[in-house]
């Protein structure tokens, strides 16, 4: 082989997410006289800005799109490779890149994260909503189109459906009440008019999202964001840019072509049963018994029995862990919703190879208070942990299992209210041995918390509660709180200076 086409690294990290830029810029910045790569299908990298440790636990941070070259200037022996990997040989330590590299490792860790779960593939009129290409690709379809259908009911679809103005929105959930990843009903109800109402207005924070490459790239008119590669018009969509940041709609016009400003229409305890064309349709018995349906490119059968025609469909249901190509002729134990085994230190079955972010499935057994979600949080601290774990093996040093494990927790935003998640926020695993105390002050606040045994051991708060910090403290020292009962949550009593 070509002495220009094999390379060698002490550490070899893949995926320019959250979870990989983190984790190589830990190795990096550990071993400074060490070659570290960072294998990147896309010409961006994700990176963490404006970090903030609000808690213990909780913390907030922005994700912004970066060239490679500036992880390259910080870190003068992280070598970022913008190249698809083709094939792991796990017991040679080496990869092979599409473009006929083969790189060789001492250690590597996988984060390439997620693949969205698209209801069908090669579909015109069906959009997954995963980089920044398709997220720019949605803002130019919505511009002209008068109806969409949004199916799914996790995050991106909570905020899609939330910001899009100027065209009606179908929404079509599986479940009882929105956002059940996040919410019980209850929640659901308390955000539920906030569709109806005009949203305020807000300053757009002046952020980068694109950069533009100059070279080569640039000038065989390839898309240059999240999703774009160097053979991304050959190879299509088959490797796509790291996940959108939380706030990936802000920056960004969500506006369709009608006047109206918001207008959903959630279908509840629905899914897609077919996705018909224009043709198909009239040719259906459908056209005859839903002759109200208009004229449309694209129509949605859902399996309440309702049709609705649309400009196109957003797929919004979820990833899958993108564990492609690293598979074939490899032994990686594998979880059972396919992401590859982690142990507590991040370490996959194969040897000298870890795992970080989507990708991965924690395979130790998690504390009480804490599950995996696949969220940006645990992008960070996973990447960072994997670093950590890393070095510690390359050291012969002992690392204890980090405390961010210890307890979840998660901010975010949905329809413009700050959500704080704490623990068994919707009492998973639970069963019947719960208790629940609510308070809700409509359109102002929302806040429940889960006891079981006299033992707060979860809380959703929804708003300016100012009770994130009371609460985490009180999961984790697992004070019995039964004499107090429900004056938990009497809001003319201080919590917080009660407790401290």
């Amino acid at each position: 082989m070509a002495a220009n086409t094999e390379k060698t690294f002490k550490f070899v990290v893949v995926g320019g997410g959250i979870a990989g830029v983190t984790c190589a810029e830990q190795l990096a910045s550990q071993f400074p006289s060490a070659d570290v790569a960072l294998l990147t299908a896309a010409p961006l990298i994700k990176a963490v800005c404006n970090f903030k440790q609000v808690s213990k636990t909780l913390e907030e941070f922005d994700v912004e799109e970066r060239p490679s070259s500036v992880l390259e200037e910080k870190y003068p022996n992280l070598r970022v490779i913008q190249s698809a990997v083709k094939a792991l040989h796990a017991q040679q330590h080496t990869l092979q890149t599409v473009d006929g590299l083969e790189i060789h490792y001492e250690k590597l860790c996988i984060c390439s994260g997620g693949r969205p779960k698209l209801l069908t593939q090669d579909n015109p009129y069906v959009l997954g909503i995963r980089d920044t290409d398709s997220a720019q690709e949605f803002q130019k379809r919505l511009s002209k189109a008068k109806r969409i259908v949004v199916v799914g009911n996790g995050g991106i679809a909570l905020e899609l459906v939330y910001e899009v103005e100027g065209c009606e929105v179908i929404w079509a959930v599986k479940d009882k009440a929105i956002g059940n990843t996040f919410f019980d009903a209850g929640a659901a109800q308390f955000l539920i008019p906030s569709l109806d109402t005009d949203k305020p207005e807000r300053a757009v924070t002046c952020k980068r999202a694109r950069y533009t490459i100059e070279g080569p790239a640039a000038t065989q008119g390839l898309a240059v964001g999240g999703g774009g590669d160097r053979q991304g018009q050959r190879r299509g969509l088959e490797e796509p840019g790291s996940a959108l940041g939380p706030d990936w709609h802000e920056g960004i016009s969500l506006r369709g072509a009608e006047e109206v400003s918001h207008r959903v229409s959630v279908e509840y305890q629905s899914e897609v049963k077919q996705i018909y064309t224009h043709q198909d349709f009239l040719l259906s018995p459908l056209a005859s018994q839903t002759p109200d349906t208009g004229s449309w490119p694209v129509y949605a059968q859902l399996t309440n029995g309702k049709t609705f025609g649309c400009d196109f469909i957003v797929s919004a249901t979820g990833v899958v862990p993108n564990t492609e190509p690293f598979l074939h002729g490899n032994s990686f134990a594998l979880a059972e919703d396919s992401g590859l085994k982690v142990d507590d230190h991040m370490m996959t079955s194969e040897p000298d190879i870890y795992a970080a972010g989507d990708v991965c499935t924690a395979g130790w057994e998690p504390s009480h208070l804490w599950q995996q979600m696949r969220l940006w949080t645990q992008a960070r601290q996973m990447g960072w942990y994997a670093g950590r774990c890393m070095a510690a093996d390359v050291l012969s040093e002992t690392i204890e299992l980090d405390f961010c494990f210890e307890l979840f927790s998660h901010i975010t935003k949905f329809f413009n209210y700050k959500v704080v998640l704490l623990g068994k926020f919707n009492g998973q695993g639970l069963g019947l041995n719960q208790e629940l105390l609510v308070r809700c002050t409509k359109g102002h606040e929302y806040v429940k918390v889960v006891l079981s045994g006299g033992r707060m051991l979860g809380a959703v708060l929804i708003g300016e509660t100012d009770l994130e910090e009371t609460f985490e403290n009180l999961i984790l020292n697992q004070m019995d709180l039964t004499p107090y009962g429900e004056e938990l949550l009497n809001p003319n009593i201080d919590i917080e200076d009660y407790f401290d």
